[in-house]
């Protein structure tokens, strides 16, 4: 049978269709071709082609539809922003030594002085002792007497035992250094014998010759750097006898601060202790150190210096000391400069 011909010319395809009940096929060129549908990442969806049915797979077995695999979520850290306590590691106690290294921490503590060994133990047991910045509260503890960083009541102890400290009163006419090319006397010569039997020491910052008192000698280079530097602001006491008698408005004027050649400087603290005879006895703090900076203080002010004595650094005082000698720190006066300089 001959196919009848469409009005173009062409023969038509179109064929009756057994499984649609007589309707005509549309011709496959006629069909919406899948590649004209939107591109969505998903299978378009059939009738007939739910979980429930059943159909043959490509292995001949039947059964549900295996449901599609989900790519496993990755699952995010949780990250808090929560800020540690101030003070959580304080009450955490060192790491011990192995077995068999260090000293007793109450032996320690009683070699330096602190305490006997049992009054060591109570404080030990009082949580008044730190080692390395953390309470100790356990009995028994060893520590490496050489590196380990002990306080008492927050002032450190000095454990190592070849620490030196010193407090010289320096005479007036001496020089503040170790030795003199022309022969005057220094403060070298009087810890010639120390140096001679192998203390290397050195004096924490300098006093003129004409001025007298506190100089402190040490062979900590940390702890000596750290008085020196005015970033610490370690204050420094001065008795001035001075000529004439100061008015009311010399300490404020003192206090607010006084151009100097290089730069302004100031006082922390000013007092005027006595008058007597046309000169004027005054108490002065201050914490820089530049060269003869409280003689230029005074002199600036109309009132010149007649003579000078340095009673204290920060806690360590002259006392009545004769000038000329020697005397060694007691641990709170060591104690208190480790704590005035951070240490």
């Amino acid at each position: 049978m001959n196919t009848p011909a469409r009005r173009d010319g062409t023969p038509d395809r179109r064929r009756k269709n057994p499984r649609t009940g007589g309707r005509a096929e549309a011709p496959r060129s006629d069909r919406r071709s899948d590649s004209s549908q939107p591109v969505t990442g998903k299978k378009p969806h059939r009738k007939g082609n739910s979980t429930n049915s059943t159909k043959s797979t490509g292995t001949g077995k039947t059964g549900r539809s295996a449901a599609p695999k989900r790519a496993p979520q990755r699952t995010l850290p949780t990250i808090s922003n929560a800020r540690p306590a101030r003070h959580q590691h304080r009450d955490a106690a060192p790491a011990p030594l192995p077995a068999g290294e260090g000293v007793r921490l109450q032996k320690v503590l009683a070699q330096a002085g602190v305490a006997s060994r049992r009054a060591a133990e109570e404080l030990i047991a009082a949580g008044r002792v730190e080692v390395d910045g953390n309470i100790v509260v356990e009995q028994g503890l060893r520590v490496d007497p050489e590196n380990a960083v002990i306080r008492v009541d927050g002032i450190r102890v000095v454990i190592n035992k070849d620490l030196v400290h010193l407090v010289l009163n320096k005479p007036r006419g001496w020089q503040s250094t170790m030795s003199d090319d022309l022969g005057r006397p220094c403060v070298g010569d009087i810890v010639s014998e120390r140096v001679a039997a192998g203390q290397r020491l050195f004096h924490v910052g300098r006093l003129d010759a004409d001025t007298e008192g506190l100089l402190l000698l040490t062979n900590d280079g940390e702890l000596a750097h750290r008085l020196m530097h005015p970033s610490f602001e370690v204050p420094k006491t001065y008795l001035a006898t001075v000529k004439g008698v100061l008015g009311r408005g010399v300490g404020k004027q003192l206090r607010a601060g006084v151009e100097l050649e290089d730069g302004p400087a100031r006082v922390d603290e000013f007092a005027l202790l006595e008058v007597h005879e046309g000169q004027s006895l005054v108490r002065i703090v201050l914490h820089e150190g530049r060269k003869h900076i409280v003689r230029r203080l005074l002199d600036a002010v109309g009132h010149p210096v007649i003579r000078l004595v340095r009673t204290h650094i920060g806690a360590v005082a002259l006392g009545d000391q004769r000038p000329g000698t020697l005397r060694v720190l007691n641990r709170q006066e060591v104690g208190g400069l480790y704590q005035a300089v951070k240490l």
